[in-house]
């Protein structure tokens, strides 16, 4: 809990604090009206309170805020015969127009509330009455998108009637809460489809809706159904936010994080459910309504589970951000900034060891966003809250851990290393390619189907127009026919797109290495591809194999389409010689300046191209308040493209993040790695700089580490595997990602001593010259058993 706030409560209570729960509630520290209390502390925590104005990093955010205000103040329709009150928001019966105008408002209300700022907010009183009179009362029927009439609207009038309380008779506050009643009656269900029952981010919304109903309603009994539906206490815990999913939407144990049923969603709706849960922290705690439940470790849990493995150096990545990433207003770096002000929020009213991990983790995102500034962009109370962070030498930044992440509940693999990290995006018949809906999203067509993202010295590599610009059809790591397609859909609810693939996920070896599979079945059936990655210390490997098209165009590969931004000018060579836009054949090694090398073990039809694209934010989203402006971009791509022709094919490539041309050419004479195998049964390496073996077996199979068959892996069936020593430990940890198996027998030609550590779903069936593995897979849903011998 802020200072300010603290200071506040213990002022109008007249208590003092008592001691702290085991997560850092404070115990109940209430006077009379809990109620005024807890107004007050709510609009505090939207306004900052009783901030410095003479502090110049207040400024910005002061006058933006002013400015914003008095823009909205000053073009709004005061005409007695008026129809709306925007000329740009008219109130049609399907549009979201009326919750944007509400937002609108609130953010004049906010003005008017916030020390420093010269908004009136006269306007204001005529304007609620006006919306609740001819767009949101208890006597209409919702139509367009539901959001819009049970969070975006009742959230910003609430909001709005929180910071103008002062001037709204108990008559005005009566008509809006009735039309809140009427379409967020019950924070568990959908009103319009009542028996939808709420989950994930969408169950906090209306939680936090229904708790600020209570609050400026004056209800116990509404505050008790809020702090209850996070719990889902009405139906027994099923859909509580504070508990482990195993299928839908919520927080899964291996720090997956699912909304809309299907769809890897941290970035966003993480971000909602996250935020909105440590706004209940703040607002509720020591109150008669305070968030008790003992399992809420699950969502505090999360922030190094679920969310730090996306935010590199302050950004949050794309890949978890579904269809938000056509908002030209978002931005991974915009949503690394709001994990990070949730983050510190969060860490102002729980307990150690979480607060100091909490300031940790923010201090590091913070101070390594070379690219936008977290402190400009940032709202008044979260510049307060990053002031005290930065001037508190005692909150040390968190590094950048190296690790490998294997999210298997949610087909998402994070590969993080010194100075770089590596993402992958797949989907399979459990996770849909990718979302579009509500105008947004037109062509997110790949980014589900093995698209990889390269972070490192270019923090505006994904940020810089990227979406709006780059060749959808050709993203970095797809392999994808040639074939135009079509802008994705509209329309007034979110739709996805079907994955048919059901192999799909890996092994993690020791959170430093890992072997990822994908069988890739694309949206009309007509092209597929087994496609692996490993994930080595200094580079990944990409295989494909099996690769058959049926649509009669040519097929393609994308090693990589790079962003170059405006000015383009990155050197590109190819085998040492400057390279020209052409088709090569069996290349041997490529660089591009400043982003990696790229070595071809196999050659191929590489095809280079640098290209300027022209594209706009309206050309991908035309959302009714998410749309994206008109104005043109252009940015220069670098394009690597492996060509497959019409029927089959294969591939393989090494990507050296970071390396020299000089790197990149010894890399290509000694690769430091042997291709073992690389076809539609079994793909493998091995790595001799690292000594590990890395095989995915498609079905059941071998592979041979030497001609004569000995130093053998064989696998019963479909299986991911990684083997390493290291001294005199050897590792085996193995993985199910086609989920069909109950038990898969690995038998390796290694002679291994006594076991060091083992998990329980592996069974040593034998030693000596073979050694033989059991590993029970069923039911642990693609998750890696890992086992360690002498």
């Amino acid at each position: 809990m802020p200072p300010f706030i603290r200071r506040r409560l213990l002022l109008q209570a007249g208590l003092a604090a008592g001691a702290l729960s085991t997560l850092g509630l404070p115990t109940r520290a209430f006077a009379e009206d809990e109620y005024d209390v807890l107004r007050s502390r709510w609009a505090e925590l939207n306004t900052g309170g009783a901030i410095d104005t003479a502090d110049p990093a207040y400024a910005d955010a002061l006058a933006n805020l002013s400015t914003q205000a008095q823009q909205y103040a000053d073009t709004m329709i005061t005409a007695a015969d008026r129809t709306a009150l925007w000329p740009d928001l008219p109130l049609s019966s399907t549009s979201g127009n009326f919750s944007i105008s509400y937002t609108r408002l609130k953010t004049i209300a906010l003005a008017r509330a916030t020390t420093g700022t010269a908004q009136t907010g006269e306007l204001l009183s005529g304007a609620l009455d006006f919306l609740n009179a001819n767009a949101y009362n208890e006597t209409l029927k919702e139509t367009g998108n539901w959001w819009f009439w049970e969070i975006g609207a009742p959230r910003a009038l609430l909001d709005t009637c929180v910071l103008a309380y002062d001037v709204l008779s108990a008559e005005q506050i009566t008509k809006y809460l009735t039309a809140v009643d009427r379409f967020v009656p019950d924070p568990n269900r959908r009103t319009n489809s009542p028996t939808l029952r709420e989950t994930g981010a969408n169950r906090v919304d209306k939680a936090l809706i229904v708790a600020l109903r209570g609050i400026v309603g004056k209800s116990a009994d509404k505050l008790a159904a809020a702090r209850d539906a996070l719990s889902d206490v009405a139906e027994a815990g099923k859909n509580s936010v504070f508990t482990y999913v195993t299928s839908g939407d919520g927080f899964y144990r291996d720090g997956s994080f699912v909304q809309h049923g299907n769809l890897a969603y941290v970035g966003t709706y993480g971000n909602v459910a996250l935020g909105g849960v440590a706004n209940l922290i703040a607002l509720l705690g020591g109150s008669t309504w305070e968030i008790a439940d003992p399992n809420r470790a699950v969502l505090l849990d999360a922030v190094d589970a679920s969310f730090a493995p996306f935010v590199v150096d302050g950004l949050m990545m794309d890949g978890v951000s579904g269809r938000a990433i056509s908002r030209e207003r978002a931005g991974d770096h915009r949503n690394g900034h709001g994990t990070t002000s949730t983050v510190l929020l969060l860490a102002s009213g729980v307990a150690e060891p979480y607060a100091s991990r909490y300031k940790a983790l923010a201090k590091g995102w913070i101070t390594r966003d070379r690219l936008n500034d977290y402190l400009p962009g940032a709202s008044i109370p979260e510049i307060s809250r990053a002031k005290a962070l930065l001037d508190d030498s005692g909150a040390v930044p968190a590094p950048a851990v190296p690790r490998h992440f294997q999210f298997y509940n949610q087909d998402r693999v994070v590969h993080r290393r010194p100075g770089w990290t590596f993402a992958i995006a797949m989907s399979s018949k459990r996770m849909a390619r990718y979302e579009w809906g509500n105008g947004e999203n037109l062509r997110g067509w790949y980014v589900g189907d093995g698209m990889t993202y390269l972070y490192n010295r270019d923090q505006s590599q994904f940020n810089d127009a990227y979406w709006p610009t780059v060749d959808a059809q050709r993203m970095p790591g797809t392999t994808v026919s040639t074939q135009p397609r079509q802008p994705g859909g509209s329309g007034s609810g979110t739709g996805t797109v079907a994955a048919y693939a059901d192999w799909v996920g890996g092994a993690s070896y020791k959170n430093i290495a890992g072997a990822v599979g994908m069988h890739l079945i694309n949206h009309d059936k007509s092209l597929q591809a087994r496609k692996s990655w490993f994930c080595l210390r200094e580079s990944i490997v990409a295989l494909g194999a099996g690769i058959t098209g049926t649509d009669g165009f040519p097929v393609e590969t994308i090693v990589d389409n790079r962003n170059l931004h405006e000015d383009g000018t990155a050197a590109l060579l190819l085998d040492g010689s400057a390279a020209t836009d052409r088709t090569y054949d069996d290349p041997q090694w490529a660089h591009l300046e400043g982003v990696a090398g790229y070595v071809f073990p196999s050659g191929g039809q590489l095809r280079i191209q640098r290209e300027d694209r022209t594209g706009s934010w309206s050309e991908i989203n035309i959302g009714n308040d998410t749309a994206g402006s008109t104005t043109p971009y252009t940015r220069r791509y670098a394009k690597l493209i492996l060509e497959h022709g019409t029927e089959t094919g294969d591939y393989a490539y090494v990507v050296l993040p970071n390396a020299t041309s000089r790197q990149t050419a010894e890399r290509a004479a000694d690769p430091g790695m042997t291709v073992l195998v690389n076809n539609p049964n079994v793909q493998a390496i091995r790595s001799h700089r690292e000594n590990l073996l890395l095989v995915n077996f498609w079905t059941a199979g071998s592979v041979s580490e030497v001609t004569d068959g000995r130093r053998s892996v064989a696998s019963d069936g479909p299986a991911s595997v990684v083997i390493g020593s290291e001294g005199r430990t050897t590792t085996v940890a193995v993985s199910d990602p086609s989920r069909t198996a109950q038990t898969v027998r690995l038998t390796i030609d290694r002679q291994v001593g006594g076991v060091i550590a083992k998990d329980p779903a592996v069974t040593v069936v034998a030693t000596g010259k073979q050694l033989v593995l059991d590993v029970a897979v069923g039911g642990t849903k693609g998750a890696t058993h890992t086992v360690s011998f002498n």
